[in-house]
């Protein structure tokens, strides 16, 4: 049991972490952050909500420090996370009462193995 919540604590950190370093990369290329760490009640999360000049971009940042294990970052957001994603993301337009605002889905794939920190980017994952 000790060592599952050791395993859980470590992953924590790493998503966080991973997110601190996605923000200051999408800061850097001129993003505006509007939001992190939006929850829409028990449908689900959206890491990174910001601006992109006129565009609102949903961000869904995955991190590993052991691509070997687990598989590449990006490979994560399979269509049942993309499925929940676009669940979220209906619900902040509904709270924020957002109606002509264009949007897109972006990944950002942190890959922190053998030592070294890789950001990929992907703009308009999906759709």
């Amino acid at each position: 049991m000790e060592e599952t919540k050791t395993y859980q604590s470590r992953s924590k950190a790493t998503g966080h972490e991973g997110e601190d370093e996605a923000c200051r990369f999408i800061t850097n290329l001129g993003y505006s952050i509007v939001k992190r760490n939006f929850i829409y009640g028990r449908v689900g999360e959206i890491d990174i909500v910001a601006m992109d000049g006129d565009q609102l971009v949903f961000i869904e940042v995955k991190a590993r420090t052991n691509t070997l294990s687990y598989g590449k970052p990006e490979d994560a957001v399979d269509w049942r996370k993309q499925k929940q994603l676009k669940r979220v993301a209906e619900g902040y337009y509904h709270i924020n009462k957002l109606v002509d605002q264009a949007c897109r889905f972006d990944v950002i794939a942190v890959d922190k193995t053998g030592g070294t920190t890789e950001i990929r980017h992907i703009k308009t994952a999906f759709y």
